[in-house]
């Protein structure tokens, strides 16, 4: 069995980090899918596929992997920099502004 391990990246649809925190343990497919003849609907006789095991580090991940004889990939996150301002949404109504006011 073959299974990988990673952190998983936010979401498209947010700008917030949530459910990035934890590392993930999902199974790689062992059996390719079929098509169905009668309605066309893609299957597959392997479950594990459905597994997906979440943990809080990355470690406890790999440990459960190796006392289950699991071999495991681990890839690690592409994290990105913080984006933070000096002085943050403020600065668009400070009194000391250097800029003209647009808005």
């Amino acid at each position: 069995m073959r299974a990988r391990i990673y952190q998983p990246a936010k979401t498209a649809m947010s700008s917030g980090m949530g459910k990035t925190k934890q590392w993930r343990l999902e199974f790689a497919p062992a059996s390719a899918r079929e098509i169905d003849p009668l309605m066309g609907w893609t299957s597959s006789s392997d479950t594990q596929t459905q597994v997906r095991m979440s943990f809080d580090t990355k470690e406890a991940a790999l440990e459960y992997a190796r006392e289950h004889g699991i071999e495991a990939d681990v890839f690690e996150p592409n994290k990105r920099k913080p984006n933070i301002r000096p002085r943050g949404y403020a600065e668009n109504f400070a009194v000391d502004r250097k800029g003209a006011w647009t808005h």
